[in-house]
C-alpha cells in the first residue's frame, strides 16, 4: 500500500483507486479499512477515492503519546496527498474526527458523515467517562478480548452477539486492534455542540433508520451546524449498503 507520512513521522497506509474528484474514508472502531472497501470501490467510477487504516490499524505506524491531534494530522496528511483539499466522508467514530478535523480549519471541501455515536442522554459524560476509565484498565493488564466485549456492550450488544463474536474467525483480528478502542473513546460524550457550530462546510449527515441512539446523536449533530443536511437512508442500520452510501455521497459531494 502507498503511504503518506504524518506531522509526528507515523507513516499511514492509504488504497487508492478511481477517477475524478478527491474523496477520503474515514473508518470507525475496530476498522483497519476494510470496511469502507467496497464503499471506495462504489466511488472508484466518479471519484478519486483514498480509503487509509487510521494509526495504529492495519498497515499504519502508530506514535505515542496518543492524542486526537495526531488523528487530525493524518487526515490533514491525506488531504495534501489528495492535491490540498477533498471531500470527506467518515463512518461511526470515524465521523467524529472527521467533525473535529473540520472544526480545526483543514481544508475538507464538503463533509459527510454515518451514525456519529455521540450520546445525547443526560448520564453521557458519567457513562462515557466510566467506559474509559474501565477500558484503560483492561488494556493496561493487557486483556484485549474484554476490552473488545466491554466496547460491544456499550454498543448494546447482547451475551448472544458476543458469544458468537467470540467464536468467529474474525476475533483474533478484533482483539488486534483492541488497543485503538482507546483512540475512539477520546472524542466519545455529548455532541460538542460549540465546536460543531463553528462547522461551515457542507455537511451531510447520515443514519441507517435503525437505533435511536444514533438518530438523536444525527438530530443533535444537524441542529448544532450551520450548513448540515440530514437525511436518513431507511432500513440500513449501522452497516449500511456500499451502494446506498455511494448514492448519497455522490449526489452530496457533487452539490
Amino acid at each position: 500500500m502507498p503511504r503518506v507520512m504524518s506531522r509526528d513521522g507515523t507513516s499511514i497506509a492509504y488504497d487508492r483507486q478511481g477517477a475524478g474528484p478527491p474523496v477520503i474514508l474515514v473508518g470507525g472502531g475496530l476498522d483497519d479499512g476494510s470496511e469502507n472497501a467496497p464503499l471506495a470501490t462504489e466511488l472508484a467510477d466518479r471519484f478519486t477515492v483514498y480509503n487509509y487504516a487510521r494509526r495504529g490499524r492495519g498497515e499504519s505506524g502508530d506514535t505515542s503519546p496518543y492524542a486526537v491531534q495526531r488523528e487530525l494530522e493524518d487526515l490533514d496528511a491525506l488531504l495534501g496527498r489528495a492535491g490540498g483539499s477533498a471531500g470527506v466522508y467518515g463512518v461511526s467514530s470515524g465521523g467524529m474526527f472527521a467533525l473535529e478535523a473540520a472544526a480545526t480549519g483543514l481544508a475538507i471541501r464538503r463533509l459527510a458523515v454515518y451514525e456519529v455515536p455521540y450520546d445525547t442522554t443526560a448520564e453521557a459524560a458519567q457513562r462515557n467517562r466510566a467506559y474509559r476509565e474501565q477500558l484503560e484498565a483492561l488494556l493496561a493488564r493487557d486483556r484485549r478480548g474484554d476490552a473488545v466485549e466491554l466496547f460491544m456492550r456499550l454498543a448494546g450488544a447482547s451475551d448472544e452477539d458476543i458469544a458468537g463474536a467470540r467464536g468467529s474467525p474474525h476475533w483474533p483480528g478484533l482483539e488486534g486492534l483492541a488497543h485503538t478502542l482507546a483512540y475512539d473513546a477520546a472524542c466519545y460524550g455529548p455532541p460538542p455542540v460549540d465546536r460543531l457550530a463553528t462547522i461551515t462546510q457542507p455537511t451531510l449527515v447520515l443514519t441507517g433508520g435503525g437505533a435511536e441512539f444514533f438518530e438523536l446523536a444525527a438530530d443533535a449533530v444537524a441542529a448544532a451546524m450551520p450548513s448540515a443536511e440530514r437525511v436518513v437512508l431507511e432500513g440500513q442500520g449501522h452497516v449500511a449498503d456500499p451502494k446506498a452510501v455511494a448514492t448519497a455521497l455522490e449526489r452530496f459531494l457533487n452539490g
